[in-house]
């Protein structure tokens, strides 16, 4: 057994700590701990009343074997009658045990609070600080409810020791972090604030960390903290390392202090003072001189101390945003960190240059780091560096170098870790997008996306490749060029395939003309793939197919062919079976004119926020937008993700009976006001009268269907003519508002006629007992026939849907002849003429 310091007051502890560790063996460390508790137990148990040294080594024994693993469960009540001791080392021990193994919800709470409250009210600092730390280490919500009034009086009285303002600063924070309801803000905020001019520095450091936290909720209480904090940073950054040299750290002043009142001074803005402010302006520019000297120290310590102030003064000078000189200069400093030999320095460089990448200010001089951020992104062998060099160049892209960075990412991503490559892929397809000056060159790099990353590009980047192609005539053309000879390639990537059947399908007439691209080869092509993809493609390619069979017609035999195939009727996936069905049977069926008004090209998609951009901002967490949709924007640039409307000479224009079947992107009309003369929708485009306007508003029903004034838009242009239109066509749109459209069709032989009407929900949620109503005037009702609706009517389901086999955000996964269902046969009326 080793020797015993003779000066150790508790020897019992030390020769028991001791055996613990000389114990050989798990099972022997068990048995000397069960000998020893069941001494402790005896001791407090028996008659004899035990000493405050007794039941202070007998405490400190229980708290080691509690650190040591073991459960305890007596000698709670020993350690509160320790809090009563006027010695220090016993109360000591008392609160550590309490701090240590007292649960916030112990029937003992009442007890210990009595205890602290009267070592709160002895007005000894060394009793007082004692009881702060066990009210901050428990920080139970009783234990708030009970002080929180007394710690601010304790801490800006006038008489209260140093040490004991130090703690009661901090005891406070720990309570309002804990329960921030508990902690009144009255008088004493006002004063707390002037503890920053206080003597002693480590007051002035609690002050400063429970202010900050105070003012992210209360700023108004505590603004005059400004021209404190700015004060007390001045003499701090302008002092010499022997003015401060209990609080110098390897020839630093005050490191920590320096950063925690740069930090309060970003929770707010600029100094409107403008002395303040050029007093503040003047401690950053020494903070910045000072990291240009060379190091008085050789030591890792000085170099960190130094360096966390100057990345916390950058962060302040980014916060203001204001100093154009400040910003520049805090760019070439961390410029020259991004080839340090620290790993840590590059990475807080490269983060601190991606924000200020969106100033106005700085973004040209951060350009200037291009190729040192490129050299990181290629050579740096930690994956943490190379993501933030990757964020730096996204931030740093503009029309002038957009195509440089977009090509080096584009070759990193085919040897970029596997946890980043979807991020990654993101960010060249937003970049590829905003900043598209020529389209064929977005398309290019989607497609050579595709192909090196297929497996991370999610649905929201090939969609709004879609959406764009399908937005813009002048590139798709060249779209359907590009996607057929992608997909000539011998390993094609799905999403490749999902990308060919849209355009192909859409656009495949453009390049139709080349014998090397006819009909034939490009079904050919494409069929070639079906095997091999899973059922959602070989869903979308079944649309492609029908949709060939009404821009091919010579391809019409050997589509039928493989839509009639066992493998197709009899698949056993219900989807795939449901399509082959309906498609067969509405290209038998329907006629040359059916076939084309229902498979016509789609209409323009309404441009609205890139989904990609959103996916991007959900990725990196909340806090990333700033940092991700900057304030920074590029005047030449398209902005085709951000809601810009295109110009009518880029964007295909849809027919009549396009918008009979898919929805337009001009702004819905009013409601139009019911009346009484009101009369049959139908009915009324046969008038020769004025056009009564259709009433939304008398039924429940219908009731959902009228917008409220905060939901009306702006009236269509040629709303007046909806109506009118109609005497010399038979179909189109008879009424839109913000959440329906109702378009009629008509057929008339001799003196029959048979009008249908669609509906079109315009909103992104179900329509719930959908019910459609026929208003007829006079005898109208003697000249209209019942007409029972055809078996796919019957079939019918709500919500109306809407049109076409394509979805707004790619395709659907539900048939087209399905989706007819729901917008067609909704009733049939035959009328004498």
């Amino acid at each position: 057994m080793p020797a015993v310091s003779k000066g150790d007051g508790m020897r019992g502890l030390a020769v028991f700590i001791s055996d613990i560790r000389n114990c050989k063996s798990k099972e022997a460390e068990i048995k000397r701990i069960n000998k020893e508790l069941a001494n402790i137990r005896s001791k407090f148990k028996g008659d004899k009343a035990l000493d405050g040294y007794s039941k202070k080594k007998y405490v400190c024994k229980l708290l080691f074997i509690f650190l040591l693993g073991h459960d305890i469960d007596f000698g709670h009540m020993e350690a509160v009658n320790l809090l009563s001791s006027n010695k220090y080392t016993e109360k000591q021990i008392g609160y550590l045990f309490i701090s240590v193994l007292v649960n916030s919800n112990s029937e003992l709470i009442r007890l210990i609070n009595n205890a602290i409250k009267n070592d709160l009210a002895s007005r000894n600092p060394t009793f007082m600080c004692l009881a702060l730390h066990c009210i901050a280490n428990v920080g139970s919500r009783e234990m708030g409810e009970a002080f929180a009034a007394d710690i601010p009086r304790i801490l800006v009285a006038g008489d209260s020791m140093d040490s004991v303002k130090q703690s009661a600063a901090l005891c406070l924070l720990r309570l309002y972090k804990a329960s921030p309801d508990l902690v009144p803000m009255g008088e004493w905020t006002a004063r707390v604030v002037h503890l920053l001019n206080d003597q002693h520095m480590g007051v002035v450091t609690a002050a400063v960390s429970l202010i900050t936290c105070l003012c992210k909720k209360n700023p108004d209480d505590f603004k005059t903290c400004i021209s404190l904090a700015v004060s007390r940073l001045s003499r701090i950054v302008s002092s010499a390392s022997t003015d401060l040299q209990d609080y110098t750290y390897y020839f630093v002043p005050a490191p920590w202090l320096s950063v925690k009142l740069l930090r309060l001074l970003q929770c707010y803005p600029p100094p409107e003072d403008a002395a303040v402010k050029g007093r503040l302006v003047e401690c950053l520019e020494t903070v910045l001189n000072k990291a240009q000297e060379p190091p008085k120290s050789k030591k890792v310590q000085h170099s960190n101390a130094k360096n966390a102030i100057l990345f916390e003064t950058i962060s302040l000078i980014i916060h203001y945003d204001s100093e154009p000189n400040l910003l520049v200069r805090a760019c070439n400093q961390l410029g020259q960190f991004l080839q340090h030999r620290e790993t840590n320095l590059r990475y807080l460089a490269l983060e601190s240059m991606c924000t200020l990448a969106s100033s106005e200010f700085s973004h040209e001089a951060v350009k200037t780091h291009i190729d040192t951020v490129i050299n990181a992104l290629k050579t740096e062998r930690d994956v943490s560096v190379r993501q933030r060099a990757a964020d730096l160049l996204y931030a740093m892209c503009d029309r002038s170098n957009a195509k440089q960075i977009v090509s080096e990412m584009l070759r990193y991503l085919e040897t970029a870790d596997y946890a980043i490559r979807e991020e990654i892929v993101l960010k060249v397809a937003i970049l590829a997008e905003k900043y598209a000056v020529d389209y064929s060159w977005y398309v290019d790099t989607i497609l050579n996306l595709i192909r090196i990353a297929g497996d991370y590009v999610s649905e929201e980047v090939w969609y709004r490749v879609l959406q764009i192609v399908t937005n813009r005539d002048d590139v798709q053309g060249y779209a359907a060029k590009t996607v057929f000879e992608a997909l000539q390639a011998p390993a094609c990537h799905e999403n490749m395939v999902k990308v060919g059947g849209y355009i192909l399908g859409e656009f495949g007439n453009l390049i139709a003309g080349d014998p090397r691209s006819s009909p034939p080869v490009q079904f050919s092509l494409l069929h070639s793939k079906f095997h091999l993809c899973s059922v959602a493609t070989r869903a979308l390619l079944l649309s492609t197919y029908i949709k060939f069979i009404n821009l091919f017609p010579e391809t019409k035999a050997t589509i039928q062919g493989v839509l009639r195939a066992g493998s197709q009727l009899r698949n056993a996936d219900v989807e795939l079976q449901q399509r082959a069905v309906e498609y067969l049977t509405l290209s038998s069926v329907a006629s040359t004119d059916v076939l084309a008004t229902v498979l016509e090209e789609m209409p323009p998609f309404p441009e609205r926020e890139s989904s990609i951009l959103a996916k991007l901002k959900r990725k990196k967490g909340p806090g990333a937008g700033s940092a991700l949709d900057d304030g920074r924007r590029d005047p030449s640039s398209n902005d085709i993700n951000g809601g810009v409307e295109p110009t009518p000479s880029t964007v295909s224009t849809p027919s009549p009976s396009a918008d009979l079947l898919g929805l337009r992107a001009a702004p819905p009309p009013a409601a139009p006001p019911a009346t009484s003369g009101a009369g049959n929708l139908l009915v009324d485009v046969f008038s020769d009268g004025p056009a009564a306007q259709p009433s939304l508003g008398p039924t429940p029903e219908e009731a959902f269907l009228s917008p409220g004034p905060e939901d009306i838009g702006p009236p269509i242009p040629e709303a007046d003519e909806l109506l009118n239109k109609f005497v010399c066509k038979n179909n189109g749109v008879l009424f839109e508002n913000q959440l329906l459209q109702i378009g009629v069709k008509s057929e008339f032989r001799q003196n029959l006629g048979r009008m249908y009407l669609f509906y079109g929900n315009k909103t992104s949620v179900q329509f719930q007992n959908f019910s459609p109503t026929v208003v007829h005037p006079g005898d109208l009702q003697t000249h209209i026939l019942p007409a029972w609706p055809s078996p796919l009517a019957r079939a019918l389901t709500l919500p109306v849907c809407l049109p076409g086999h394509w979805d707004a955000d790619g395709p659907r996964s539900r048939p087209l002849f399905s989706l007819l269902e729901n917008l067609r046969y909704l009733f049939e009326i035959q009328c004498r003429l």
